[in-house]
């Protein structure tokens, strides 16, 4: 009996540490950009493809700013994101091993790289940077690479001066969409969003945040002027929490790197855009982007 008692306590033991090691749930994160309800609905389609796959349930997180995701893959309760380059230096910095990246999405063209775009109304006069002078400019969110990092870089090489002393109002609008609808309704007078840089102006470019404004039927492009270009940014990767179980993580980025293959309606939606495919990264991709994130904070 004793012996019996022995075997069914260690057999308990057993599948407890088994269940331990495992999940129950899988939690995905969604950057900020536009309204919740809409990165939800583009979303759904992926996150029953990892339900699928993981047998276990998986719900879908859209805070309303970036760090909100970037709190909670570090935090444990989100578990894979599409996050922007400088979100995942700011995890990187934080703690270089909360989470590692895994794929990257490629344009049709090849390229896995996209552009921080500076706009204005067409009827307002705003051709250039010089023509904002003294004027309201709207960034979308701090942690945002396009949004904030490489503009509020590059814009006063180009102006040769401060934002915040050649600007008449510097203001965070929340995120793109916010910043698109800012300017096209006239509250502000120019901002800064996101785009792949190829296709046509009308269409808000192939992919990216004035992309989907187009889709949504929040702007015509025929009513705005690109009035500065960045230089080519990286483009964002999907990661992973590190302490996820290892087959866990093959499973997902399994999952992602066939999503075109599979699913090419359901890629171009998680990716905000025509996508030809999600490609293995490393971090050595975002050296350059954490130095930087590391050099603003200082």
């Amino acid at each position: 009996m004793k012996t019996l008692v022995a075997i069914i306590a260690a057999t308990t033991a057993l599948a407890g540490a088994a269940q331990a090691e495992g999940i129950t749930a899988f939690n995905i994160g969604i950057l900020g950009g536009e309204n919740a309800q809409d990165r939800l609905s583009s979303n759904e389609c992926f996150r029953k493809y990892v339900e699928d796959e993981l047998g276990v349930p998986v719900k879908l997180f859209a805070p309303a700013d970036y760090d909100g995701v970037i709190q909670g893959l570090l935090g444990g309760t989100i578990d894979t994101a599409l996050l922007g380059a400088s979100g995942y230096a700011k995890i990187y910095l934080t703690d270089p091993n909360a989470v590692t990246p895994v794929l990257v999405t490629t344009h049709p063209d090849g390229a896995s790289t996209y552009y921080s775009i500076g706009f204005a109304r067409k009827d307002s006069g705003i051709k250039t940077l010089q023509d904002a002078k003294g004027k309201r400019f709207g960034f979308g969110d701090p942690n945002s690479t396009s949004g904030y990092l490489i503009p509020s870089l590059e814009i006063p090489q180009v102006i040769g001066a401060k934002m915040e002393d050649y600007f008449g109002e510097v203001k965070f609008t929340g995120g793109h969409e916010q910043t698109i609808v800012a300017v096209n309704n006239g509250d502000i007078d120019a901002g800064v969003t996101w785009a792949d840089g190829n296709g046509a102006w009308e269409d808000g470019y192939n992919e990216g945040a004035l992309h989907k404004a187009v889709q949504a039927g929040l702007v015509d492009m025929n009513d705005l002027v690109e009035i500065w270009k960045s230089n080519p940014i990286p483009e964002g990767p999907f990661v992973l929490r590190n302490a996820l179980p290892e087959d866990v993580k093959a499973k997902v980025t399994a999952l992602i790197a066939g999503l075109h293959e599979k699913d090419p309606e359901c890629a171009n939606a998680v990716n905000s855009g025509e996508t030809a495919g999600f490609v293995p990264v490393t971090n050595a991709a975002y050296e350059q982007i954490i130095a930087v994130r590391k050099m603003q904070s200082n």
